[in-house]
């Protein structure tokens, strides 16, 4: 785990003056529950956005607040560290019976049932083409249980999953890790993946809105990098791989998961596939481009023999450097 810096005397008054105000109070009393937009928050402290953009702005210049933006959006969530870290045991120990702070949470729950609503009716519009597909291959549940098989028991500090898609991979694995990062390009699948979190009662999950050839995301950071059902997307999908190995801390471990080759064109048509799946010597090949080594790999027979059928491959890489090399090579470049 990486030490976080402490905080000097004049950033933790600024801090606690930050916090030190009824509103803002209530802020990030609701910002340790999730992540929520100045529309949220709005919505649920009845102010107006003028007033809630203003308490946000002192929350965040006092390091408080972290914001970031989903195209038009932007989405606040409370800061890991080292001011956030220091209120959270404060905010922890806010009654929760309080009669404006159960109010808040009431008026919360109905924010996020609004927004969960929002988006199963776009996944709804999507569902058709997407069952189909899921009919081709073996089920979910066994490739989960492949993952977590073939990611064994190694402890997870920091995880991202690259497309996240509707959050799934986030949900099987946030559990084990103690920074979890989802990245997409679509805002409205970040808004399903949203949803899906909040209602499995995952809260500290950072979701973020990004291009995977060039993600906004430290170097060197994570020890776990996942690419779940996205190279057959791409037309560039080495670059991509380069992308996710260049976010591995040293030693750290990238997941992907995809199908191996088949003719199936309608995905082309219908999903806007652009590659129809991918050889293991290729992948490989790609891994070993970004500097990986190649760790494990196998293939998931499709549930009945024939050629409208998906097999699905997982692939396991790592960075070969050592935790020891972190000082010298903590401003790795993959170009």
């Amino acid at each position: 785990m990486i030490e976080r810096p402490p905080l000097n005397l004049d950033d933790a008054l600024t801090a606690l003056k930050a916090a030190g105000e009824e509103t803002r109070l209530r802020i990030l009393a609701l910002l340790r529950e999730g992540e929520l937009s100045v529309s949220d928050l709005t919505d649920i402290l009845g102010q107006s956005q003028p007033r809630i953009s203003r308490h946000l702005k002192l929350l965040v210049e006092a390091g408080l607040v972290e914001r970031h933006r989903e195209g038009a959006w932007a989405f606040f969530r409370l800061a890991e560290d080292p001011a956030g870290a220091m209120l959270r045991p404060v905010l922890a120990g806010i009654d929760p019976g309080d009669r404006r702070v159960a109010a808040d949470r009431d008026r919360l729950a109905a924010v996020r049932a609004q927004r969960a609503e929002t988006a199963l009716s776009h996944f709804a519009r999507i569902a058709p083409e997407w069952d189909r597909l899921r009919s081709l291959h073996v089920p979910e549940e066994a490739v989960e249980a492949a993952i977590l098989e073939t990611l064994g028991g190694k402890p997870i500090r920091a995880l991202v999953d690259l497309g996240t898609g509707t959050g799934r991979m986030l949900q099987l694995l946030a559990p084990r890790a103690s920074r979890v990062v989802g990245l997409d390009a679509s805002h409205a699948m970040l808004s399903v993946a949203r949803a899906n979190l909040e209602k499995a009662g995952l809260a500290r999950i950072e979701l973020r809105q990004g291009d995977i050839y060039a993600p906004p995301l430290e170097s060197n950071a994570f020890d776990l990098v996942i690419v779940h059902q996205v190279l057959h997307y791409l037309d560039d999908p080495a670059r991509a791989l380069r992308e996710a190995a260049r976010l591995l801390a040293p030693g750290g471990r990238l997941l992907v998961v995809d199908f191996a080759p088949h003719d199936l064109e309608f995905l082309r048509e219908r999903q806007a596939h652009r590659r129809l799946g991918f050889a293991g010597e290729q992948v490989r090949g790609w891994l070993a481009e970004a500097g990986l080594d190649t760790l494990a790999g196998r293939e998931l027979a499709p549930p009945t023999a024939g050629r409208d059928q998906l097999t699905v491959s997982l692939w396991l890489a790592q960075d070969p450097r050592v935790i020891t090399d972190w000082p010298l090579l903590s401003n790795r470049e993959v170009a």
